[in-house]
């Protein structure tokens, strides 16, 4: 098992930045960003390789988002850019540990950490 503790989470107007941080308790084997709004299915944002650092992004968010790991530290961020207020959601951290799982599986979920972008 592992916990997942997300942090970054805020206000920003759009154009702007923000930096979303995640450490887990123990190694994984990749980690991801969702996201969500009420009404509407969790979407996945970006996920993450541990070992090798290799990324997925949805599209909506390529070339604005980048999603990084510190392994020392079993962190993952995601860097925020050139935000848009449909980018508002509550962005959850996930984690997997088990190899040959699917680009948007996981079993292993934060607590979740609030987006807002104005107009």
């Amino acid at each position: 098992q592992v916990q997942l503790v997300e942090s970054g989470g805020g206000s920003e107007q759009a154009g702007g930045s923000l930096r979303l941080s995640c450490a887990a308790s123990g190694s994984t084997v990749k980690m991801g960003w969702f996201r969500q709004t009420p009404g509407k299915e969790r979407e996945g944002v970006a996920r993450i390789f541990t070992a090798t650092g290799n990324t997925v992004y949805a599209d909506s968010v390529k070339g604005r988002f980048t999603i990084s790991r510190d392994k020392a530290k079993n962190t993952v961020y995601l860097q925020m850019t050139s935000l848009k207020p449909e980018d508002t959601a509550m962005y959850y951290c996930a984690a997997n540990l088990r190899p040959g799982a699917g680009t948007w599986e996981f079993d292993y979920w934060g607590q979740g950490t609030q987006v807002t972008v104005s107009s």
